[in-house]
């Protein structure tokens, strides 16, 4: 008992101080100084509230966990969603109707970070394919993440191109990218693998940083356009050379969070695609080539199946998704610089997949996996 308390009191502690800077605390602007000052009663009752559940919580745990061991029956088994049956398939269209009218009910800034999530999702199902489904541990994914950002915003910049466009292109280089690493890695594993790939992640923010030039280094590239519909734009005005916007065609009101609930959808589309690429991928021969190359290789080498071209196959598909993201997000912040892409983003994709051996492969065929398609990459050490 002297265990959980100390436990539970260290939790709720760190809890607060955490709480405290992210909440309890606002920055004001007065004048040309930076002011802080106390976020209110509100925030101060919402942090008391959560250090007494996490208290509660981590002092009680000891109680529940052995009472839950006392009942018997079937393990906990977690459904399958993969559309497969009608019903799953009706599950699947209630929450993507209420994804899609969730936007409408809530304020300008939640959206806003609910889009960011959104990306974060795309990117942590893409290095899922490698990581999660292959087994192959990679840490530089955040270097095609940039490559994807600065695709858009270097096409934008120089030729005009739209989203819309640079969206397939940022996906295609990126793609051509992991490609070209995988090459040299063929033959490496494990940890060996994650410090070349965490190397390249850097090679590219390096050079990024350092090309003055075509980049503009460390100051970025800004003014990079968001989506349209059809070629109207979400602004009060149209862009130079643009058609018109989305309010004037359509005869309503001007509203500046029109912009970001249809950046939302955009992304919510986006990931929605990715689940179901990533889904069938499963289901064909592919998909189980993957599995097969993460459990054993040779095992994998004797079925007649070549781990070169599974490898590779993994790392272009993974760098393409990446490569999306990279591009929605450019269009989201309308600003790039390569401090946006430092290590820290590869380590929140890789904690996005649980990092390394205890991948996830989701949306899997739960008639395979009986977890409802949810398999560990550590799997053969179960």
């Amino acid at each position: 008992m002297k265990t959980s308390f100390i436990n539970a009191l260290i939790s709720s502690v760190m809890l607060l101080v955490l709480a405290t800077f992210f909440m309890g605390l606002r920055l004001n602007l007065d004048g040309t100084n930076l002011v802080v000052q106390n976020a209110g009663s509100v925030r101060w009752n919402w942090i008391a509230t959560g250090c007494a559940v996490v208290f509660l919580f981590q002092l009680l745990r000891p109680v529940w966990q052995s009472g839950l061991k006392k009942i018997s029956g079937p393990a906990l088994v977690l459904p399958g969603l993969d559309g497969s049956t009608p019903k799953q398939k009706l599950v699947m269209a209630v929450l993507i109707i209420a994804a899609v009218a969730w936007p409408f009910l809530v304020s300008r800034g939640t959206v806003d970070i609910a889009t960011m999530t959104l990306i974060y999702v795309m990117l942590g199902l893409g290095l899922n394919v490698v990581v999660g489904l292959s087994g192959l541990l990679v840490l530089g994914y955040g270097g095609f993440y940039a490559i994807g950002a600065y695709t858009f915003a270097l096409l934008n910049h120089y030729y005009g191109l739209g989203f819309w466009q640079c969206l397939p292109l940022s996906g295609i280089v990126a793609a051509l990218f992991g490609l070209l690493l995988g090459f040299p890695v063929l033959r490496l594993r494990g940890d060996y693998l994650a410090i070349v790939t965490l190397g390249f992640g850097e090679i590219v923010r390096i050079l990024l940083l350092n090309n003055t030039a075509l980049t503009g280094g460390p100051n970025g590239i800004s003014q990079i356009p968001k989506p349209t519909l059809f070629g109207l734009e979400f602004g009060r005005t149209p862009r130079e050379g643009g058609w018109d916007t989305f309010h004037n065609f359509f005869g309503l009101k001007y509203d500046p969070s029109d912009r970001i609930i249809f950046l939302y959808l955009v992304a919510l589309l986006l990931v929605v695609l990715t689940l179901f690429v990533i889904n069938r991928l499963l289901r064909m021969p592919l998909g189980r080539a993957w599995e097969a190359l993460r459990e054993d290789e040779i095992a994998c080498r004797s079925l007649g199946l070549s781990p070169t071209r599974i490898k590779l196959t993994a790392f272009t598909i993974s760098a393409a998704f990446a490569g999306f993201a990279g591009s929605l997000f450019a269009a989201r912040q309308g600003f790039v610089s390569p401090e946006s892409f430092t290590f820290v983003e590869s380590a929140l994709c890789a904690g996005d997949c649980r990092a390394g051996r205890d991948g996830v492969a989701v949306c899997g065929d739960s008639g395979r996996h009986p977890a409802g398609g949810v398999t560990r990459a550590d799997a053969r050490s179960q």
